[in-house]
């Protein structure tokens, strides 16, 4: 007797025979078409259809005869006919009936999300290209190295510019001498951009490059002298280094002798310390996380990083059009790094795969996406009774769930980290590569610093959208300002002008905000049907917006028009079913922001009392320095959400305060010894 297999939970990401097919059904629906597949992922189920599913699930109620939300795929592709135009199609299919549900063109002004096979056309187009190679000639570039270009989304083109698929190349030239692949190319910028029609795959112009400093403003041609003769080598990897590396590191490592305190079950399912939640990884956002609670309590529905724009500050063309989407354009799941035991993630280690679709539909495995593991951050909570002289002493120890991804020059590290006390931080780190051009030899420029002989660093911006999806104790949910303000001395209200007052605001409609330090604002996200014993308050969690400076291009330029997302720090919106990305879902040679929270906000919506969203948006202003050269030390981002009045004390009491058995004192012999001190 055969017994059936129980459907995959709702949130866990397409199988690779569940994509098989979706994309058999949509080939099966184009016979007589070429159909090139972008991507072909799970789409989350209605939350009306989900939430009750997840209720039932959180409480041990599921039966087998529980109705489940249907199993839906969405396939992203290309359908090339007779009239060898590509027309990009997305369709939305139930992969357990075998039914399509709906057939969408998505035509101008949005363009598809960039591949990587369409990185790989640009860089054959540049191999192929005689103009290339004529203006490659020109520059007399020595034997020993070789032209490395880089491709990059073309931007958001100028009003004046026909509508088609562009892309662009940055070059650099890599010196061959060493014999080493890893060489550092970004260290020989060329003044040079390939621009290729996505549709012929050829390309269509050169972009010349200005290479003038302070002196020169806007100007081009300024360059003399063999381009080459400015710049010197600078390498990163440790074998090409040329004092080698520090001798004096001893070991530190992470210790877990008894295994791991989380608990992995169902693919995704994770309970650790009272918390319990699904991590969920798609081609767009990476990795997400689904129906969060703290010991039983509901206090999100999603959490993920919805998107980030990097724009850049030069005005001299091409580079007003220098802004990259890292999320919309091309998607950080498809950008994922596969990561490496010992190196991205210490201690115990589970890792998390995905699937990957390629042209012909063929789905895949990509390995170690997500890491999952432990790790001490200092101390938690602690207290002395002066009277006994005993200390009580907790460790602040966090799960992480942290995904990395790396855009041509940059790394970015994601990290979502959970703490014993109920508090969640959402992390994001900047590494990599500052992206150079090239400059002329003893110049200056207002557009960047020199790192290095010839290459400037251009200034830039990157910003970062969270989407919480709270569910504080339930789906009806409050958002409310919360502000600290001096009160004038009076004698009836404050007499010695020692008092404040704490003035709350609940957010009625739709709206953005910004941070304000100086009141101290705090957005808290509240369930008022719900209140706490003790403080006789609505039971919620709480940030502080990062007062980090906010998109700085003008309000007209397109640079501005297409992140409407980047100009405030909050935005408050009515849940909407799909309604998952900042920039909106078309963000790829986009001139202005479609369907991204500016919308949402302008319907207007009720968000009192209600299924709200909340958007929380902040940044790094980053001027570089020498010091960021050749890759730069990480810059850190976190964005802190805690409970306020949701427990009856605090939760992390419980923690053990156990001493650490494995410390240890430093040998008198050691560097940190008395005598050593004395030196």
């Amino acid at each position: 007797m055969s017994v059936s297999k129980a459907p995959p939970h709702p949130l866990i990401p397409l199988s690779i025979e569940e994509s098989h097919r979706a994309r058999d059904i949509v080939l099966g629906s184009h016979k007589s078409s070429i159909v090139d597949f972008r991507a072909i992922s799970l789409e989350e189920p209605p939350k009306s259809e989900l939430q009750p599913f997840l209720d039932l699930e959180s409480a041990g109620k599921l039966q087998a005869s529980t109705p489940r939300p249907a199993r839906l795929a969405r396939a992203n592709y290309d359908v090339i006919g007779r009239d060898k135009i590509a027309k990009y199609c997305e369709t939305l299919i139930d992969v357990q009936k075998g039914t399509i549900i709906s057939q969408t063109v998505v035509e101008k002004p949005a363009h598809a999300a960039l591949t990587l096979k369409e990185f790989d056309d640009v860089a054959a187009a540049v191999a192929a290209s005689s103009l290339f190679k004529e203006e490659i000639a020109k520059l007399n570039i020595p034997e020993k190295y070789e032209v490395v270009v880089e491709p990059w989304p073309y931007g958001g083109p100028d009003e004046d510019e026909e509508w088609k698929r562009t892309f662009q190349a940055l070059c650099f030239a890599n010196d061959t001498t060493s014999g080493n692949p890893d060489s550092n190319f970004y260290a020989y910028p060329l003044p040079l951009i390939p621009i290729m029609d996505a549709r012929t795959r050829e390309i269509i112009r050169i972009d010349h490059l200005a290479t003038g400093g302070e002196e020169d403003g806007l100007s081009y041609g300024t360059s003399t002298g063999n381009i080459m003769d400015r710049y010197q080598p600078a390498e990163y990897v440790p074998e090409l280094l040329p004092g080698g590396l520090r001798k004096d590191l001893k070991q530190l490592n992470v210790v877990q002798p008894d295994g791991p305190s989380f608990k992995v079950t169902d693919e995704s399912l994770i309970e650790w310390q009272k918390w319990r939640f699904r991590v969920g990884f798609n081609y767009r956002e990476g990795a997400t996380l689904h129906d969060i609670r703290y010991d039983g309590r509901s206090v999100m529905y999603r959490l993920s990083v919805s998107e980030m724009t990097v724009p850049y500050a030069d005005p001299r063309a091409p580079f007003q059009r220098k802004q990259a989407f890292d999320f919309g354009d091309g998607g950080a799941g498809i950008c994922a790094n596969n990561l490496q035991l010992g190196c991205d993630c210490l201690g115990h280690i589970k890792y998390f795969d995905t699937v990957k679709t390629e042209g012909d539909g063929t789905t895949t495995v990509s390995p170690n996406v997500v890491c999952l593991h432990e790790q001490d951050n200092g101390i938690a909570w602690k207290h002395s009774n002066w009277r006994t002289g005993r200390a009580v002493v907790t460790r602040h120890r966090e799960l992480v769930v942290q995904f990395i991804i790396t855009l041509a020059n940059y790394e970015y590290i994601f990290a979502y980290k959970f703490d014993q006390a109920g508090g969640i931080m959402v992390e994001a780190r900047a590494t990599g590569i500052v992206s150079v051009v090239s400059i002329d030899a003893g110049k200056k420029s207002q557009y960047g610093n020199i790192v290095s002989p010839g290459v400037l660093a251009q200034n830039h911006q990157h910003i970062f959208a969270i989407r919480i999806d709270p569910a504080i104790d339930g789906s009806e949910n409050t958002v409310v300002t919360e502000e600290s303000h001096p009160v004038p001395t009076s004698a009836h209200r404050n007499p010695k002008g020692n008092f404040y007052e704490v003035v709350q605001n609940e957010i009625k409609k739709s709206q953005w905000l910004d941070a304000a330090p100086q009141h101290n604002r705090v957005i808290k996200m509240i369930n008022q049907n719900k209140i706490n014993p003790v403080s006789g308050h609505p039971v919620g969690y709480k940030f502080t917006p990062m007062p980090t400076q906010v998109l700085l291009a003008q309000p007209d330029s397109i640079q501005s028009r297409r992140a409407q997302f980047a100009k405030h720090h909050v935005w408050v919106t009515k849940y909407k079913d799909g309604e998952l990305y900042a920039g909106g879902r078309y963000t790829l040679q986009s001139q202005d922001e479609i369907g991204g929270v500016s919308d949402a906000v302008k319907r207007r919506d009720d968000v009192e009392n209600t299924d709200v969203v909340v958007w929380s948006c902040f940044g790094l202003t980053h001027n570089p320095r020498v010091e960021d050269w050749p890759v730069m030390p990480v810059d850190i981002m976190q964005l802190h959400l805690k409970p306020v009045d949701f427990f009856t004390e605090n939760p992390a009491l419980d923690v053990p305060s156990n001493r650490n058995l494995t410390s240890t004192l430093v040998k008198e012999e050691s560097c940190c010894s008395k005598e050593a001190s004395r030196l």
